[in-house]
């Protein structure tokens, strides 16, 4: 017996695999901001060829941190370095010229194998829709990915819309979820550019005085973000694979704020503003016993049998860390395995 479609976001079509479907347990997709840059509604609720304006900076980082850690966990060390290479650009160019149904056969090939579903098979079709993509989620092998209409003249995006769907299938495969299908499409739109497939949809923002246009729920900076979370991890540098003009101002301004994760006390790169903020937080939390230092403190102090410890996140995997206050402390993360040098 079916289970009843849920409404998603976004479109495509051409056959890659034809076969009986199985029962659908979801359906999602991948929301756009396409249009005028004028007028309408918020960040990536508005339908194909209406006015949208693309949303900037940071507002759904501590689910992009969350889903960084869900990551991490559920992959674990080995099974995340297996994403260790992006999906290259030669994978998933397509020409004006290319046939649209063999040549959406042919990158969503190259992205199910990219992310390790050897045995998905995608079956992939364009209609007229609201949003930009959706995928019926089953029990497999076959999947159904929608693409809206439009890009059937907007070809360079193809790889984009379908990376977030085949990273929908790969997360349903994996169990892994978020409450909610904001959470959700924000753990979906990390794990995309996490694995190595998310350059594309951060190719795919465009913006100037007259239109606009974004694939995905993170903002252009948080693509960034995430990116340069995956570079660091891996040392890997995309900015040589965009073309969009203001994908690589993005992806700077992600950067910078990453770099500044692993630039915060306790750990030792920290500055002496924000070291001597430290020392005056340690001071009063010893006093008090422990507690958080204050809003938005990236540490808190507790105490316990063997003395004092400061807690904070990984700037890795943002995995909570407890070292001991004592001075200048190695500590190991036991889940990302990054070792880092902290001055407690």
């Amino acid at each position: 017996m079916r289970s009843p479609r849920r409404p998603s976001q976004g479109p495509l079509s051409g056959q890659f695999a034809v076969g009986p479907a199985a029962a659908p347990r979801a359906y999602s997709g991948i929301r756009p901001t396409v249009g005028n840059a004028g007028s309408a509604a918020g960040n990536g609720g508005g339908s194909v060829g209406v006015s949208s304006p693309v949303v900037h900076g940071y507002p759904h980082l501590v689910t992009v941190r969350a889903a960084i850690t869900a990551l991490h966990r559920r992959l674990t060390y080995d099974g995340l370095h297996g994403y260790a290479t992006s999906v290259l650009p030669a994978d998933v160019a397509f020409a004006d010229q290319d046939d649209p149904h063999l040549g959406t056969q042919r990158v969503a090939r190259a992205l199910v194998q990219h992310l390790r579903l050897p045995d998905a098979r995608m079956i992939v079709g364009f209609r007229e829709m609201r949003h930009a993509a959706n995928v019926e989620l089953t029990a497999g092998p076959e999947y159904f990915i929608e693409l809206n209409d439009r890009f059937r003249s907007h070809r360079r995006d193809i790889g984009a819309a379908l990376a977030h769907e085949i990273t929908h299938v790969l997360l349903h495969r994996l169990d892994l979820t978020f409450p909610g299908t904001r959470d959700n499409e924000i753990l979906t739109d990390t794990a995309t550019t996490y694995l190595g497939a998310g350059w594309l949809l951060l190719d795919a923002f465009r913006e100037d005085g007259v239109s606009s246009q974004k694939l995905g729920y993170l903002t252009p900076e948080e693509f960034g973000y995430v990116l340069a979370k995956r570079a660091a991890l891996f040392g890997e540098d995309p900015s040589p694979w965009f073309t969009s003009p203001q994908a690589y101002p993005a992806y700077r301004a992600g950067a910078a704020l990453a770099r500044r994760d692993g630039q915060r006390p306790p750990l030792s790169a920290a500055g002496w503003a924000g070291r001597r903020r430290y020392a005056k937080d340690r001071r009063q939390a010893l006093e008090q016993g422990g507690g958080r230092a204050g809003p938005g403190s990236p540490y808190s102090f507790e105490s316990g049998p063997q003395g004092p410890r400061v807690c904070f996140a990984c700037p890795t995997c943002h995995q909570r860390i407890r070292v001991p206050v004592s001075g200048r402390v190695r500590a190991r993360c036991g889940l990302c395995r990054t070792v880092l040098e902290c001055d407690t």
